[in-house]
């Protein structure tokens, strides 16, 4: 058999090919740089001869991997599955803001909901739901297709062996890298639900408290939360992607007998939701600080990290409202996945993650 045919499933990681012949492409590139002699890859579509990746042959009724359509489905499949879900989660999150602002009347889970309800009534516990709504459907676009251009834009420069070789670094580089421009989109948003839901009176939702808070601040108020908010959000998602993309492949490679390929959709499905509630809890516990901070300068006018500090505690800062956080964003960081690779199966895409990184070459010539 081929060398390059014997291998080509197995050589690449599956973000670095979109058909069984960029695969074979992919390989052939690879064994003859290592060989001394490359040659430049045939293109018909306009992509540099320098690239080591093709574009993939169009396919009737199927969306062409890395081609604007597959960023346009992934940028939709983002806002669905970050806007629905965080806005789902609202009263858990009103109420561990709650508990990180007044911890003397919010003492835990659940006096924070009876406090909330005796109060505000069940209509009280969605609090701030629309610029939720708007602020993660924002985010979830530019998090999740700016991942997938930015992966595919690393592992182009880094090249497939490399790319195979250092699959984490281009995990983590790319969400990090995603996840600056998407925090820009929440920030305004998240000022204005943070301020909604932790003071009384100040606004009844969206439509009142934006202007309200322009005035108050201006719009540079609106940005204030930002440095904390990428101190909270890039560990996180640097966390959320890599460790989920991990926990699929291994979860593939030691609890499922059966090659991803031939597993059903409905097995994929469930193992991006135990894989990403598995991600989730790494997330909460690596972005709580942060999230404190978030939580505490958006509350107060004024307000600086050292006195957020000062008033929280270094213990407070890492522990108060932890339990809570970790509840919603494995249950968040799951079900979002779930509905990230459900909308990509729907539009005609391969779920994310499950293939194994290639062997190194000497492996490979070594067994031909």
């Amino acid at each position: 058999m081929d060398l390059s045919e014997k291998y080509r499933q197995s050589l690449l990681p599956s973000f670095l090919y979109s058909s069984s012949a960029t695969k074979t492409l992919g390989v052939e590139r690879v064994l003859s740089r290592n060989a001394g002699s490359p040659a430049p890859l045939p293109s018909n579509d306009g992509a540099s001869p320098a690239s080591f990746l093709i574009q993939a042959p169009s396919e009737p009724g199927k969306i062409a991997m890395y081609s604007p359509a597959f960023y346009a489905a992934c940028t939709a499949g983002g806002m669905a599955c970050c806007g629905l879900t965080h806005t789902a989660v609202t009263p858990l999150d009103l109420v561990k803001c709650n508990m990180q602002i007044d911890p003397a009347k919010y003492k835990n889970i659940t006096s924070g909901f009876g406090v909330l309800l005796r109060e505000q009534g069940l209509r009280g516990l969605f609090r701030g739901w629309v610029p939720t709504l708007l602020g993660y459907t924002a985010q979830g676009a530019c998090k999740y297709g700016f991942y997938e251009f930015f992966k595919k834009y690393y592992s182009d420069i880094a090249g497939p062996e490399y790319a195979a070789k250092y699959k984490t670094l281009i995990y983590l580089a790319g969400s990090a890298s995603a996840e600056v421009i998407a925090d820009v989109a929440l920030c305004p948003m998240e000022a204005v639900k943070v301020r909604v839901q932790t003071q009384p009176g100040f606004a009844r939702g969206l439509s009142d408290g934006f202007p309200k808070f322009v005035r108050s601040e201006g719009y540079l108020g609106l940005y204030k939360g930002l440095v904390p908010l990428w101190g909270r959000q890039i560990p996180y998602t640097m966390m959320k992607f890599a460790s989920f993309e991990n926990i699929v492949e291994l979860l593939y490679k030691y609890s499922i007998p059966t090659p991803k390929e031939q597993c059903s959709n409905t097995l994929q499905l469930g193992v991006s939701f135990a894989g990403g509630y598995i991600a989730g809890v790494f997330c909460a516990v690596v972005s709580h600080p942060a999230d404190n901070l978030v939580s505490f300068l958006n509350n107060a006018k004024g307000a600086t990290v050292g006195d957020a500090v000062k008033n929280l505690g270094l213990w407070g800062l890492f522990t108060r409202g932890l339990p809570l956080r970790i509840v919603m964003i494995g249950t968040l960081t799951g079900v979002q996945w779930g509905i990230y690779d459900a909308f990509k199966v729907a539009v005609g895409l391969p779920t994310t993650g499950g293939v194994a990184p290639a062997p190194e070459l000497a492996q490979l010539k070594a067994g031909a």
